[in-house]
Formats: C-alpha cells, sequence, structure tokens
C-alpha cells in the first residue's frame, strides 16, 4: 500500500515516524508531512493541508491523520465518492491512545489499518462496523481479500443487512469451493437475498451480491505505432462479444518484441493492470490448439501471439479465442480459481 500520514504536533511528528517505520517493514511504502517547524529528517514539509489531502486523495491507498477526527473529517469531505473508490482514512491522536477507522473500513482496508497501527504502538483499535462488532461475515471485506470486485454495492448491504437480522443468504458460486460457508450462508441459487459469484451476472436472488473474480488475462497483438485509443475499442469489442467485463481483468500479456509498445503500455497505465511480455520461444512453448497466421510467424517467429500469451500468462485456458479490431488482436484466457472460504 501507499499510504500518506500527516501529523500537526511535535508529539504527532514522533507518533508517525514510529508508525511509517513499522508500516514500511510491513512492505509498504509511507510519507510522513507536518508543518514546517516539526520538519526533520524523514518528514516532509506541510504547506497546505486541503492541497496534502487532495493529493494524498487522488494517489495514495490510505491517508492517517495524527491529530482530531474532525480535522480528518473536514479535510476528506471535498473528495469523498464512495467505499469502493475512496482510499482508507484513519485517525489516531498524538497520545497514542485511540486510532478510529473514518471511512473506506472494509474495501479500503481502513479497519485492518487501524488495527494494526493500534498494535504498532499500544493504542485501541475504535471499529464501529456492525459486522465487525457482531462477528458477522463481512462480503465486501471479504471480497476485496480474494480480489473480487463488488458488482452491486447496494445488494453487499443486502447481504450484511440480512446476516445481522440472522436471516439466511443464498451463494452460487460458478467456481469450486475450500473451505467452511460463513454463518448464515447457504448454497442455493435462488432467494431473496445471495451471492453470486461468477464472471457474467444473473439475478440468482432477489437482491444479487455480484462478486467479479479478477482472474482473466488480455493477449494483445497490434501493429507498431498503434494508439491506446484503438486497443481500447478492440478490447471492449472482443470483451463484449462474449459478455465479459473489463472489472474481470487483472493483466495484459504480448510478445517481448512489444514490450516498447507505447500504445500498450498507456492502456495497462490507464487502466491500472500488469503487463507480462514473453519471447517467441516462450510462446511456442504453450500447449493447445491455437489459431495460427502465417503472416504472423513469418514477422515474429510464432504463429499467434494474443492466444498463446494469454493463456501462458493467466496459467489458465482460452476463453475468447482471437477478434482482430483496427489492426489489433485480441484473445481472453482465465486463470483457475478456488473459492476459499
Amino acid at each position: 500500500m501507499r499510504i500518506e500520514c500527516v501529523a500537526f504536533t511535535s508529539n504527532g511528528v514522533q507518533l508517525g515516524l514510529r508508525l511509517i517505520s513499522f508500516l514500511q517493514q510491513e512492505g509498504n511504502l509511507c510519507r510522513l508531512s507536518a508543518p514546517l517547524k516539526y520538519v526533520k529528517k524523514d518528514v516532509d514539509p506541510l504547506d497546505s493541508l486541503a492541497e496534502w489531502t487532495a493529493s494524498a486523495f487522488e494517489k495514495a491507498d490510505a491517508l492517517i491523520f495524527i491529530g482530531a477526527c474532525g480535522i480528518a473529517v473536514r479535510s476528506i469531505a471535498p473528495y469523498l465518492k464512495s467505499k469502493f473508490h475512496d482510499p482508507a482514512v484513519v485517525a489516531i491522536d498524538d497520545c497514542n491512545r485511540f486510532a478510529v477507522p473514518l471511512v473506506s473500513g472494509h474495501i479500503g482496508g481502513a479497519n485492518s489499518l487501524a488495527e494494526k497501527i493500534a498494535f504498532a504502538v499500544g493504542a485501541q483499535a475504535v471499529v464501529t462496523t456492525a459486522t465487525d462488532r457482531n462477528g458477522v461475515f463481512a462480503v465486501d471485506t471479504w471480497a476485496a481479500k480474494q480480489d473480487f470486485c463488488v458488482m452491486r454495492p447496494e445488494a453487499a448491504k443486502a447481504v450484511s443487512a440480512a446476516l445481522l437480522n440472522r436471516d439466511p443468504v443464498g451463494l452460487y458460486c460458478d467456481f469450486p469451493i475450500e473451505g467452511e460457508l460463513p454463518a448464515g450462508v447457504v448454497k442455493k441459487s435462488k432467494g431473496a437475498v445471495g451471492i453470486r459469484i461468477a464472471l457474467s451476472y444473473e439475478a440468482n436472488f432477489e437482491q444479487t451480491c455480484w462478486l467479479l473474480p479478477r482472474i482473466l488475462t488480455l493477449g494483445i497483438g497490434c501493429k507498431r505505432g498503434t494508439s491506446r485509443e484503438t486497443i481500447e475499442k478492440a478490447v471492449r469489442y472482443s470483451m463484449q462479444g462474449e459478455s465479459l467485463y473489463m472489472e474481470s481483468v487483472r493483466n495484459v500479456a504480448s510478445i517481448d518484441k512489444k514490450g516498447d509498445e507505447i500504445g500498450i503500455f498507456e492502456y495497462c497505465k490507464v487502466n491500472r493492470l500488469f503487463s507480462r511480455f514473453f519471447t517467441a520461444e516462450q510462446l511456442l512453448q504453450v500447449k493447445g490448439a491455437f489459431t495460427s497466421s502465417a503472416f504472423v510467424q513469418n514477422t515474429v517467429g510464432v504463429g499467434n501471439v494474443c492466444e498463446r500469451a494469454a493463456v501462458l500468462a493467466s496459467g489458465g485456458t482460452l476463453l475468447v479465442r482471437k477478434t482482430a479490431f483496427s489492426g489489433v488482436t485480441v484473445a481472453v484466457a482465465a486463470a483457475p480459481l478456488v473459492v476459499r472460504f
């Protein structure tokens, strides 16, 4: 996680330095800011709290305010969108007594971060979300840990409400399941409230909380100099034909000769996707029946790039064979998935 921390007092700066040291040891990227009179080694100057908040809200995964909850709330208020988009925000007093998750407790990880902060400095985490306080399964928290996208946020609330009221919640899943289901969750495909784990949507329940696994890889081949916009259109064309969703895509793959292709680089950057590139020799070793082109074979040394790259990067199976659009070829493969509780 990228974590931005701000303090306003001498005590707060000392506490902040302890916090970022602990969080950095856990592999997080952390930065501490404070007013100029408190700046020292490892502390950046804070020129404007409003500007700091605007920048941190856009770029960071989590914000930590070492100070009053009121300061934090007033600072972040103009930038709040939804719990599915906002970064985690935690406030802790400069006497390190209480760590309070303010927004994005589940999906953003603020509850978990508050508990880590409390552990690190000997404070108490003040978690107020009902599912946590009642020991009830929180579908949005679980989905985030599984790297599933919550496609119907309003239904996630219905799931939590049903479990809190001790009403049964159904579960329909297109993938193998391991582990014991949470209390109150039962396998069934119809009912009032339920969870659907699948790459496509169907209203199994009157209120269906659709969880979309991020398991797809896009294999892409293109002419030199192809624009990001053209790649976007080609991917959309390929995905829509099979009723697949971009939210289920986790990475892009191609041949190493495209490792410096600006269009692919920009496409991955805009869509926040990882990219992987393989040599022709690696692609040739992929087992399976793939669409082949003599022209591509003569040009790059392998008869098909997009299908082979998608399968190799995903470690799974081909879902969508090569589609062609404006000089761009796209294939889609799915990684194997076991849903674990």
